[in-house]
């Protein structure tokens, strides 16, 4: 048998080696990347009082302590979202070169994919999660849920038809998304309307998330003529900063030197389909340093 010691390092090393994958499925659940900290904190506390010499498979104990853990919190900031003043954007995270390499990865943590996943109920959300993104069993996941694997397969068949129905098309390589984006960044710095013009949607629709704390419009702008119009008066006077947000091609805005607010960008048919500008204060602290994501 171990003694105390030799079994709290080997806790301690599985944790630290699974950490990214658990803050992933809290980020995931959650979109938030403060509450997804916030989540890991609870789920060392409770692997630290577990009996690891009973654990037999780490990385699946531990993803089934930080589920629970986010679901529970999920379910808490679901409320406090009923009350958000205007919109509610996901936090976006400065992440890793690597991320934009895994697709899939990506396309699960953009700013788009995760406004969907706001529409799943709790429950519906982790099983997606866990599914589709890490791709567990369903027996896992039911242990990580607490229901039945039957009740699971039919939680999942709803919520990927749910998603389905209602996930952004991206149908554009990672050159036209780039292309796009630095279009757009040159248009806006340049006062160019009709550089806007050309690089947005008809039906392009522009979200910005202030929380209550700063300007922020609190209904969506949607058409080309009022977006374009609307950032050719506004972003002139500001520094556009080309960044890698959630796995994807973003900018990031500054006034005097500190980061203003991040905009997401979605890209189809080469033309920018929608615009998600944070200026939430209390979200802009993932764009000062890297975040490693994996599953």
């Amino acid at each position: 048998m171990n003694d105390g010691t030799t079994t709290g390092n080997a806790a301690t090393e599985a944790f630290v080696a699974h950490r990214n994958l658990l803050f992933t499925v809290a980020y995931e659940m959650l979109g938030s990347a403060a509450d997804a900290e916030d989540v890991l904190q609870e789920t060392w506390l409770r692997w630290t009082g577990v009996d690891h010499d009973e654990v037999r498979e780490p990385r699946a104990y531990l993803v089934r302590i930080t589920t629970r853990q986010a679901l529970s919190r999920l379910r808490t900031v679901g409320r406090r979202r009923e009350s958000y003043v205007g919109p509610w954007l996901p936090e976006p995270l400065l992440t890793t070169p690597d991320v934009a390499d895994d697709v899939e990865l990506a396309d699960s943590v953009s700013m788009a994919m995760l406004l969907v996943l706001e529409t799943l109920a709790p429950t519906e959300r982790a099983v997606f999660v866990l599914r589709e993104v890490f791709d567990l069993g369903y027996d896992e996941i039911a242990e990580a849920v607490g229901k039945a694997p039957a009740n699971v397969r039919q939680i999942a068949h709803r919520a990927r038809a749910h998603v389905a129905a209602r996930r952004p098309r991206a149908e554009v390589s990672a050159d036209q998304r780039r292309d796009a984006v630095e279009a757009f960044r040159q248009a806006t710095t340049t006062g160019d309307l009709q550089g806007l013009l050309d690089v947005l949607a008809p039906d392009v629709v522009m979200l910005t998330d202030g929380g209550g704390i700063v300007h922020a419009a609190l209904e969506p702008f949607v058409g080309i003529d009022t977006v374009a119009g609307l950032l050719s008066r506004l972003l002139m006077p500001f520094e556009l900063e080309s960044a890698e947000v959630n796995g994807h091609p973003a900018l990031v805005l500054y006034r005097e030197g500190e980061v203003d607010a991040v905009i997401g960008v979605h890209v189809q048919d080469g033309l920018i389909k929608g615009l998600y500008v944070v200026r939430n204060p209390e979200k802009l602290s993932g764009i000062r340093h890297e975040t490693t994501l994996s599953r």
